[in-house]
């Protein structure tokens, strides 16, 4: 059973500065740069059904990533000095970019943490990308983290959003990465009006029965996201929002994160504020880290729901 949708108001959102109600909107400032993430392009081999980047087998809209742009912005930030840990790869699905182990090492190299966003079907699979994997893990270990996107524990719910037979496809890429000893995550979604205890439950148990070495009780191993629908009505954040919710802004992804996108025709890649929103070029920062140094304004549906009140992260 889906959420019950309500409209968004359409007065809602249409000021960066000032709400609906003519509050100041909250804002976010980069205090505590963690990762970087690249979008290596929204191919993928499957179409899901709800897809908030939209990638399909013919999406793309963002273009493939190269090593050689991600090694630009990794002088860049030796130059900035952001100190960021960690270099996250998302798509699309990452493994249909040609260079993605070679993208991987070049960020493995510097000493950062990768982690790889992946739902471990047919182009993790192929034989270079195995035999890549099988390198990068022999001589980085755990700094390589692949997180696999399997929305529900069971079958049944995995395969209503991402096709007949995907839950089993993605247990035998998970069952090689185990056989190999690539460290994993997960990543769910709370779409079934199932209770969060109950659901890493399932999880647990099915990493058991597979001897999956992840932690479902572990929020940063196992990542259950709400989510991202733009027409459910969400409050809009003013700036008295944090003392009112408890919060402050540094626990926001927009303060510790930033990614990098190529579009489809475009000269150079582009900075955006965060990971979830690819197309709007409202939250288009420049195209040098140093420009994204700029704070967030939190004028999107996404930020009220999925990052303030929802609490996601997509960090390890």
């Amino acid at each position: 059973m889906k959420d019950t949708i309500t409209e968004l108001d359409p007065q809602k959102f249409r000021d960066p500065l000032v709400t609906a109600k003519g509050e100041a909107r909250a804002s976010v400032p980069l205090s505590n740069p963690e990762t970087l993430w690249f979008n290596t392009g929204t191919l993928c081999n499957i179409e899901c059904v709800n897809c908030y980047i939209e990638s399909s087998p013919k999406n793309d809209r963002l273009v493939y990533f190269t090593e050689a742009e991600v090694t630009d912005y990794l002088d860049q930030l030796d130059d900035c000095g952001w100190g960021v840990r960690e270099i996250g790869f998302t798509g699309g699905e990452p493994f249909m970019n040609p260079e993605m182990i070679e993208m991987a090492e070049a960020a493995l190299k510097r000493g950062y943490d990768v982690l790889i966003l992946t739902n471990a079907m047919r182009p993790m699979m192929r034989k270079t990308m195995r035999a890549g994997l099988e390198r990068l893990a022999a001589e980085y270990g755990d700094k390589l983290t692949l997180r696999i996107s399997l929305d529900h524990w069971s079958a049944e719910y995995h395969d209503e959003e991402r096709g007949p037979g995907a839950f089993e496809k993605s247990l035998i890429g998970m069952r090689w990465l185990r056989d190999v000893g690539i460290r994993m995550a997960v990543a769910g979604r709370t779409m079934w009006h199932e209770e969060e205890t109950a659901s890493r439950d399932g999880y647990a148990g099915l990493f058991a029965h597979e001897g999956f070495d992840i932690d479902a009780h572990n929020p940063g191993a196992t990542v259950l996201f709400p989510e991202m629908d733009e027409t459910v009505d969400v409050p809009e954040i003013t700036t008295a929002c944090w003392d009112i919710l408890g919060k402050s802004p540094d626990s926001v992804m927009c303060a510790s994160s930033r990614m990098v996108v190529k579009r489809k025709g475009a000269q150079k890649p582009a900075v955006l504020a965060c990971t979830l929103l690819p197309y709007d070029t409202a939250f288009e920062m420049g195209a040098t880290l140093e420009e994204a140094e700029a704070s967030v304004q939190l004028n999107h549906p996404h930020c009220a729901k999925f990052c303030v009140l929802g609490g996601a992260s997509c960090s390890a």
